[in-house]
Formats: structure tokens, sequence, C-alpha cells
């Protein structure tokens, strides 16, 4: 037990597996999980939603091999996904790992999400009547007047916060908590021991796989999932609907594309997603690389957590 927290003592760092999609995250988890005793935790914001299976990639139970999985599933597509509410169950969940002697071992692409749960990150209060008044003034008077209040107040984020959700944010923290927005930018600073280990892959033949991936989806009957969460409410979920895939298809439920048009598109913009994906995580020093698909995978990632450097060639 930690006697400085009261919490228990964890069996080993906390094991990130992060990158792109389509590079074998989730399957590496489970590989990890099996070989150290471990439970995963998903850190993908779009695997949160109930029903929200083919086009997410999520893995069956099937495919989880019996290793516990948390955080899948506790959302309705209505539902709105919270950093901050995220970051409080996760960490929930790392304990109760922990306390059963078990690896906490995360996967999953959405950068922030990987963040709030592995790093010392701190979340604003919001206020609902605050953010209604300024996006009133935007609708009003346009974002042009609240981006010269921003820049008055806080200059960093103006210089680097270019859309009107993300200056109204900005304003909004201000005005709640008294301290620039910018202030609470995280810092690479890890809340407990933790490795974070990267799958990467070169750019074409990660192209290629993740064209084959949408395909098996369309033929794994996403348009079916689709029209079955769209009369669940998925239009109105401000953060479901933009999901890659469900947007397009849609489309296909609105008669507005075909499903050929929608599988293209879809893959345009998953590959486009993998792209900031990689910047994202690149960015980030602590991060181990490993080439997914390297034969020796689980073992060199296995070396990783030992301190050991397995030779990894360069991907891009």
């Amino acid at each position: 037990m930690d006697r400085h927290r009261g919490l228990p003592e964890a069996p080993g760092p906390v094991i990130a597996v992060v990158g792109p999609t389509g590079t074998g995250k989730s399957d590496l988890a489970v590989e990890l999980a099996l070989a150290l005793n471990g439970e995963v935790v998903n850190t993908d914001s779009m695997q949160f939603y109930r029903g929200m299976d083919i086009g997410t990639a999520k893995l069956t139970v099937e495919d989880r091999r019996g290793v516990p999985h948390h955080l899948l599933d506790i959302l309705d597509v209505r539902d709105e996904a919270s950093v901050s509410a995220f970051q409080s169950a996760a960490r929930a969940a790392i304990q109760g790992i922990h306390s059963r002697g078990r690896r906490a071992i995360l996967a999953g692409g959405s950068g922030l999400y990987v963040r709030a749960a592995t790093d010392v990150l701190e979340f604003p209060g919001t206020d609902p009547a605050v953010r209604a008044r300024l996006e009133a003034e935007a609708e009003a008077g346009g974002i042009g007047t609240l981006a010269r209040r921003l820049a008055d107040i806080d200059p960093a984020s103006a210089a680097r916060l270019k859309d009107a959700r993300r200056i109204i944010r900005a304003l909004e923290v201000h005005e709640v908590t008294g301290r620039p927005f910018s202030s609470y930018m995280p810092h690479r600073e890890y809340a407990q021991p933790t490795v974070q280990i990267g799958l990467d892959v070169d750019r074409p033949a990660l192209h290629a796989r993740l064209a084959e991936r949408v395909h098996r989806m369309v033929a794994a009957g996403l348009v079916e999932e689709v029209r079955r969460l769209d009369a669940q409410g998925l239009r109105e979920g401000r953060t479901a609907s933009r999901a890659l895939g469900y947007a397009q298809f849609l489309r296909v439920l609105d008669g507005a594309s075909t499903v050929g048009e929608a599988a293209e598109a879809t893959i345009v913009a998953t590959r486009q997603f993998a792209r900031r994906q990689a910047t994202w995580f690149r960015a980030d020093p602590r991060v181990r690389w490993l080439d997914a698909r390297r034969p020796d995978l689980v073992h060199a990632a296995l070396a990783v957590l030992r301190g050991q450097v397995p030779e990894t060639p360069s991907v891009s």
C-alpha cells in the first residue's frame, strides 16, 4: 500500500499501447494482458458507445480471450463524451486493477484521452450559462470579436486556437476560473509510472490496411449497424455522429451517397485521421515505437517493458 496516498501499490508501470488506427493496438493489449496477468482499459473515445461495434473495430467478446476490458460500451449514442469524466473513470479502473494485483494496460488511439489517463492533467470547470452567452455573442457579432478578446487576455491560446468552438471554450474557462486557458495545457509528466508502446506501419502499408479494414466493415454489416443506431438517436449525439464511418454511412441512409462512395469517403477520412494520430504520438518523446508488422511483436513489446531495446526499423 502506498502510505502517502492510501492507494494499492502497483505491480508494475501502467502500460499504454498507442499509435494510429489500424495498427493492432487492441490485439497487442490482449496479448500483453495474457502474458502479464493484466486487464485492459479502453482509451478509444468511440468505443465508449454501445452498439458502435463494427465501425470502431471493437474486439468481440471472443477476441478478448477472457481478458477483462474496462470502459467499453459505457455511453449511449446520444451522450457526449467527456475527457474529464473519462479521466476519473480511467483512474478508478486502473486503481481497481492494481488492487487486484494485476497490470493495467491501456489500449486506444484517442490522444487526449490517453494523456488524461496517464499524465498530470487538470481540467477546468464549465458553466453552460457562460458558454451559451458567448455562443450568442459569436452568432450576433461573429467570432472575430471574441478572438480579439481572447488575444487580449490569453495571447498563447489566441495564437493556436482558430475555430469558434475552442475560442469560446477558452473564454469560458477564463471567465469561470480566472485563469487563462493556456495555463491548463498539459505537460509531459506521468501521474504514475507508465510505459507507452507505440505501434506504427509505413504509410503505404497502413493505407492498404485501412482500406481493407473499411471494406471488411462494410461486408460485416456496417450499413445495418448505422441504420440501427440511427433509430437509437445517433444523429442527436454530438460525439458519436461524427465518428469515422458513421458520419459517411448516414449519408447512405439519406440517399445522398452510395455504399461504395461512403466506403471510399471513410477510407480517405480514416487515412487523414491516422496521420493526425501519428503526428500527435510522435510528438511525445516518451513513446517507445515498434513496427506493428514485426513477427515477434509481443516479444519485442515485453522487451521494452523489461527495459531492453529491441532493434526496430524506422517507420514513416
